[in-house]
């Protein structure tokens, strides 16, 4: 799961990452893609309370790895990235945007600002099932 040690956090979460698609917050009660959101959300939450991790606030790298059937088209890597890098920080940030309909979930960050993302890896891996597996990593 994660060292604490090193600043590192990784988990697995099933089903397809959340696509930021730009039109309308991610983050909306309703949105097309909060089946995903919430998944990307618990399998996160589980995995910092299995650690006692705290968002960081210094730069991080972000390392997804993509498994899905090779005839599953639906989203591309600058898409799931986004989606990705906005639900797993402060969603405080997303000003204007109602966050009750994600309860406990709403709180659950492992870093402030997507902005602290100074590098990334990606990676598609074929799969029957879809899943995917992201790894936050504390930079010097």
């Amino acid at each position: 799961m994660s060292d604490i040690g090193t600043l590192t956090l990784s988990f697995d979460v099933p089903g397809m990452p959340p696509l930021k698609d730009g039109a309308l917050s991610i983050f909306s009660a309703g949105h097309r893609q909060a089946g995903r959101v919430r998944a990307l959300l618990r399998a996160a939450c589980t995995a910092a309370q299995h650690t006692g991790w705290t968002p960081l606030t210094d730069p991080v790298a972000l390392e997804v790895v993509l498994r899905r059937p090779p005839e599953h088209h639906s989203g591309d890597a600058t898409n799931f990235l986004g989606g990705i890098a906005d639900v797993l920080q402060d969603k405080r940030w997303q000003y204007g945007v109602r966050l009750a309909h994600l309860g406990v979930l709403a709180d659950v960050a492992l870093y402030a600002d997507d902005r602290q993302i100074r590098q990334i890896s990606y990676r598609e891996e074929p799969a029957e099932t879809p899943s995917y597996s992201v790894r936050v990593v504390a930079l010097p």
